[in-house]
């Protein structure tokens, strides 16, 4: 099989699908690897290190999309895109379905299959192809270093001459993966870390890393599934602002993570919480993409509203692409040697990982079987 790796063309995208290592482990397994020039330079990956391990390079995306039997990528392709792949090929990328029905309707009418990484089951065995986890595993850390960067004092006690330094207090909403790997650089950079999420069964893990869990009362509202929050009443939502309110009002930094899939991101940090907060304090939004945790977050801007600094960085992996290409390659290639040989598909319709990651298959959305 031909694997085909594109540039990435979306604004602010540095990863790239497959690393030059990933690349010659699957050349040994016997498949063919082309990747369009330049596709790895803004992950520190030259084409020159992809040569040496037996990749084709190809000078422009339309050869990719016309000629492979697999397009590997990390976003999802345009329509354009889509449109140039040939009758019968597979597409594997993240390709947040619940919000892009377009892009299922044009892999339906352009007759491929398509597999989305980020619909891979949360279960054991799929821990290796977790990319979703790989990704928010890297954001968790670089939004404290970025917090950190525009927090205008340092995160440890300090005891000098000239008297003692206070910690800096960080409060992070959400205890998945990239809050966890926030709350352990904040904790390891010397702060006092307050941690809120919904599910009591994270109260655990947040301790076991050193923050202060603040427990917001259960409720039936309270919709999870595979690990993931799918839905929350307006009403609880209102309850956590309220308990949680006077915690912001503390913080040196706070940093949201909260996203509920194919929905938009509730809403946890309002106006007057960010009145509240001290001059100069500052908020990471992670959710700005889905519309924000925090009201006045802005899409791919740092603004200072009220006088506090507000990020909202869109894609915050990608400003660590060395690092998020090498985990997301590997999960990519776990998962293609999970569902495929060199020869082809295994096409296993009932296995619990082709099953949840198959969205469209030969022209047929899966939703319509």
């Amino acid at each position: 099989m031909l694997l085909g790796i594109p540039l990435e063309t979306k604004d602010r995208e540095c990863r790239v699908a497959l690393t030059p290592e990933i690349c010659g482990q699957l050349i040994e397994a016997g498949f063919t690897v082309q990747l369009e020039k330049g596709a790895g330079l803004k992950s520190y990956y030259p084409d020159d290190q992809y040569i040496a391990k037996g990749v084709q390079l190809v000078n422009d995306a339309a050869s990719i999309y016309s000629n492979s039997d697999v397009v590997l990528k990390v976003n999802a392709p345009t329509s354009s895109e889509i449109s140039g792949m040939k009758k019968g090929a597979i597409l594997m990328s993240f390709m947040w379905a619940g919000t892009n029905p377009e892009l299922i309707e044009n892999c339906v009418k352009q007759g491929i299959s398509a597999f989305s990484v980020d619909a891979i089951p949360r279960i054991s065995r799929a821990q290796k192809m977790d990319a979703l986890s790989s990704q928010a595993n890297l954001a968790g850390y670089k939004s404290v270093i970025m917090g950190a960067n525009a927090l205008g004092k340092i995160f440890p006690m300090l005891m000098t001459a000239a008297g003692t330094i206070k910690p800096s207090k960080v409060l992070i909403f959400g205890a998945g993966v990239a809050g966890l790997q926030a709350i352990a650089t904040a904790k390891r950079l010397g702060s006092i870390v307050e941690v809120t999420d919904i599910r009591p069964e994270t109260k655990e893990q947040v301790e076991s890393l050193g923050g202060k869990f603040i427990m917001v009362s259960d409720d039936a509202s309270i919709k999870i599934e595979g690990g993931y929050v799918k839905g929350v009443s307006d009403e609880f939502l209102k309850k956590q602002q309220e308990l949680v309110s006077k915690h912001v009002a503390t913080a040196d930094l706070v940093i949201t993570t909260a996203l509920i899939p194919g929905r938009k991101a509730p809403v946890l940090v309002t106006e007057d919480m960010v009145k509240s907060m001290k001059y100069g304090s500052v908020i990471v939004d992670m959710a700005v993409e889905q519309g924000g945790n925090c009201v006045l977050s802005e899409l791919n801007a740092t603004v200072v509203k009220h006088g506090v600094t507000i990020i909202g960085e869109s894609n915050i992996p990608s400003l660590l692409p060395l690092n998020a290409s090498d985990l997301y390659a590997k999960n990519i290639q776990t998962f293609l040697l999970h569902l495929a040989t060199k020869d082809g598909f295994k096409w296993e319709m009932d296995e619990e990982i082709t099953k949840g990651s198959l969205l469209v298959h030969n022209g047929v959305s899966t939703a319509t079987k």
